[in-house]
């Protein structure tokens, strides 16, 4: 008598698995988000910090080699646990649910979905530039964390949300029609950069290397290394982003090889990018009119780079309002493909709201979460606050980097035996310094924005009670149960 052959168990959008469909190449242009307004922005205050064009060029490679070492650190994780959600899954192993979940709450409701509200409201702002999106419909201004917020309902704010719906509709269609778009803005991007170095190194009417030799401006520069390390955090923040790869690691072809890779090489091609474009702007300007350009908001910022293009074209200003358009498309985009997969990671593990664990039937992403993530970024949008808010707990993003950058430390120890296809360069020193750093910027930033960080921790806290819901409630358990390293 044979015995009963036991049922298969249905493959359900709560069960099934992601579709490992990214190329060593997608995955190399997902890191090349980084490059985005950063490089537009930054430069102005920089040089009003350190005073010479030579100590500009080094605060943007001294903070570029400290987000390698972040990248060198990165690439041992997510070679180690290729699973979708990055760090909410390194921080999940090393420290438990807890930090796990406060660092994924912070990343869904706060940061990424307040970066998607910026980069759009930016992006709509630009777009005014060549179609008229000044009507107001209504207006109203309130205090918020100690700030007060001009808030305004009109086209632009329209456009914006607008923008973040289509990525959102781009990525819930499947992984390869983001790719792409992603690698094409990438493209583009990096072809508008060309435009504007090439022209500023071979047409600018004003270029000189003489301009590269100005001597430290008296008058500007603080004394001590303090000017030197808030020009450093100036440049930390063109460089954010390359910490988002490893959350798609559980759709990269090969990824314990593609990830270290895409990690390293996408950060060297960063470095460079932003090294060469400084130049360009220092050999095509004078020091002075660097220094007098204005670098605190989106339609002030343009003028160091649109002044370098306006030294080889009439349209200088246009090219480079072309070429921020485009960084923040690629911006947008990757934005909405990566840090979905964290809301997804959480809620396969019964620590956020079920239904985002699920995949869809027809495109295998979780569009749920891609959803999820895109309304809240709207409602941020509308509301005017995101700026406040992310400001608040910008001491919480350098936090939980210190201690993903700790959890390859703690997971050495506690996993000793897990398969590890790479390993950090200069370990232990590399990681070592790459905490020690991160644990200042958190110093520095909880001193500089006390009340903020005060309001921070609140914000991150009223995650709890989710947690404590999602842990106790039986509807929300694991779809599925996930073989951990012992």
């Amino acid at each position: 008598m044979s015995s009963p052959i036991a049922p298969v168990p249905a493959v359900t959008s709560a069960t099934r698995e992601l579709t490992r469909a990214l190329s060593l190449r997608d995955a190399i242009a997902l890191v090349l988000t980084v490059i985005g307004t950063g490089v537009f922005l930054k430069t102005t205050s920089m040089a009003q910090l350190v005073g010479s064009p030579s100590n500009v060029l080094l605060a943007w490679l001294a903070a570029g080699l400290l987000s390698l070492a972040g990248a060198l650190t990165y690439a041992e994780l997510g070679a180690m646990m290729p699973e979708a959600g990055g760090e909410y899954v390194f921080l999940r192993e090393a420290y438990g649910d807890l930090i796990a979940f406060l660092f994924g709450w912070s990343s869904v409701m706060i940061m990424a979905s307040g970066g998607l509200a910026a980069v759009s409201t930016a992006l709509a702002s630009f777009f005014g530039s060549f179609v008229p999106l000044d009507a107001v419909f209504a207006t109203h201004d309130f205090h918020l964390l100690g700030q007060v917020v001009h808030w305004r309902l009109g086209i632009q704010q329209v456009v914006a949300v607008a923008v973040i719906l289509l990525f959102s509709w781009i990525n819930a269609r499947g992984i390869e029609m983001g790719s792409k778009v992603q690698w094409a803005a990438t493209v583009a991007k990096l072809g508008g950069l060309a435009i504007i170095v090439l022209g500023a190194f071979l047409l600018s009417r004003t270029g000189s290397w003489e301009h590269l030799k100005t001597p430290v401006t008296p008058g500007i520069v603080p004394a001590g290394a303090g000017a030197f390390g808030a020009a450093m955090l100036a440049a930390l923040w063109a460089y954010q982003g390359w910490s988002n790869l490893p959350m798609m690691a559980g759709e990269i072809e090969k990824p314990e090889r593609n990830v270290p890779r895409a990690l390293i090489f996408g950060m060297v091609i960063v470095i460079l990018v932003y090294l060469i474009t400084n130049l360009a702007y220092f050999y095509a300007l004078p020091f002075s009119e660097i220094l007098t350009a204005n670098s605190t908001a989106y339609r002030d910022a343009l003028p160091v780079a649109a002044r370098a293009a306006q030294t080889f074209s009439s349209y200088g200003a246009q090219i480079v309002s072309i070429a921020f358009i485009i960084a923040a498309i690629g911006a947008l985009n990757g934005i909405t493909m990566m840090n979905a997969r964290v809301p997804f990671a959480m809620a396969r593990d019964g620590l956020f709201f079920g239904p985002l664990g699920n995949l869809s039937d027809e495109s295998n992403v979780p569009t749920n979460a891609i959803w999820f993530q895109g309304i809240w970024a709207c409602v941020l949008a509308l509301s005017g606050t995101f700026d406040q808010i992310t400001t608040s707990v910008i001491f919480a993003v350098w936090l939980f980097t210190a201690l993903v950058g700790s959890s390859l430390f703690v997971l050495r120890r506690k996993v000793p035996a897990a398969p590890r296809r790479y390993r950090t360069v200069g370990y232990p020193v590399v990681p070592a310094l790459f905490v020690v750093v991160a644990v200042w910027l958190v110093v520095n930033s909880v001193t500089a924005y006390r009340v903020e960080s005060a309001v921070g921790l609140v914000l991150i806290a009223l995650g709890l009670p989710f947690f404590i819901v999602f842990r106790t409630k039986g509807w929300l358990a694991r779809a599925r149960v996930k073989q951990r390293p012992h």
